[in-house]
């Protein structure tokens, strides 16, 4: 997979994205990335951002960049918009796009981005959560993590993003336990060490559902819902 970022501050990315699995990937061939800074598609006399038609405080990212960088990259697909406006992203939405061998990110900053890269450019629209950022950049990170650790290969073992929380889209992950089997009178539950698969198996799932029904029972409505479909 190949990532196109197209961002105000590159400087965010350059550093976290060679670390750890990201950068396992990149090293592996698996995974490659460009940073493209859009005050460099700003012309003499131009701005990047501009005061909002309207009034109101803040200021709005231009479309002008972001037009002439999308052209340059041959108009990408699929390319999409880190916004507070987004869907939510979800495990579900990482799987979606771990089978495109090319993404886009735009990162949004300041108050907004000119609703007509909205209108002319962006396939789809993603949001962390129901908060705000300063800016895409954080959001972009995040996504491209969970993105690139679904590629086959990056892992190792499949086992390792099959435990993960929300791998089955509805659950949460059950807790995890490591040497030593006893810390300060802690004791790692006697399951574990049986070296019985099943029994482990069957307590993760319990566990992860006990959890899940205790921290997200929204997750547990929704699978529900989703079962009674006709």
């Amino acid at each position: 997979m190949h990532v196109n970022v197209l961002t105000l501050f590159p400087g965010y990315f350059a550093e976290p994205l060679e670390q750890s699995i990201t950068g396992r990937a990149k090293r592996r061939g698996l995974f490659s990335w460009d940073l493209i800074d859009l005050r460099s598609f700003v012309r003499e006399g131009e701005q990047v951002d501009d005061y909002p038609y309207g009034g109101g405080g803040g200021m709005v990212l231009k479309p002008e960049p972001v037009f002439r960088a999308y052209e340059m990259l041959e108009a990408p697909r699929p390319f999409v918009l880190l916004s507070a406006r987004g869907r939510p992203f979800t495990h579900r939405v990482a799987v979606e796009l771990s089978v495109e061998p090319e993404l886009t990110l735009l990162c949004g900053h300041y108050k907004d981005v000119d609703e007509r890269v909205r209108e002319r450019l962006v396939t789809d629209e993603i949001s962390l959560g129901d908060f705000v950022l300063s800016g895409g950049e954080i959001a972009a990170l995040a996504v491209i993590d969970a993105v690139v650790r679904l590629l086959p290969g990056v892992l190792g073992d499949f086992d390792s993003a099959q435990g993960d929380s929300y791998h089955d889209d509805w659950v949460l992950g059950p807790p995890s336990y490591t040497r030593p089997a006893e810390y300060e009178g802690m004791k790692v539950p006697e399951v574990l060490l049986s070296g019985d698969h099943a029994a482990v198996a069957r307590w993760r799932a319990q566990a992860a559902e006990r959890l899940t029904r205790e921290r997200r029972p929204d997750l547990i409505e929704r699978r529900k819902r989703e079962e009674e479909r006709p």
